[in-house]
């Protein structure tokens, strides 16, 4: 097995293919063009039959639920992390489609956190 570091706000490396890609808590801190591009980049990574799962932070649909969020989980808008870039679970499952990935879903969801999953077709 190998290690690679990388910063996910450049392109990723040439690192091979997966019948997997999973990330976690991770991608809501890119820019949301990187997020879109990222995406892409995932999808060609994948051998056809792959899947991607992201267990991510999203936005929530209005600021009053953005703020019950932050309660349950023991914060205000004033105390929350600064380098989130937070966008709605719709636009980024619509992405996944765009780019090529099929079975898109967001497999769970509480809150403002999701599991967004799609596959590459055979």
């Amino acid at each position: 097995m190998t290690l690679v570091q990388h910063n996910l706000d450049q392109p990723l490396p040439p690192v091979g293919k997966f019948d997997a890609v999973v990330s976690s808590f991770a991608i809501h801190h890119l820019l949301h063009e990187r997020k879109r591009a990222l995406y892409a980049e995932v999808y060609a990574l994948l051998n056809p039959g792959g899947v991607f799962c992201n267990l991510d932070h999203v936005a929530s649909p209005t600021p009053r639920m953005h703020e019950e969020f932050l309660h349950s989980i023991g914060y205000t808008v004033e105390t929350e992390g600064r380098s989130n870039k937070l966008l709605d679970v719709e636009t980024q499952l619509a992405w996944l489609r765009e780019i090529g990935f099929g079975d898109v879903d967001c497999q769970w969801k509480w809150r403002e956190l999701t599991l967004m999953v799609g596959t590459k077709s055979s």
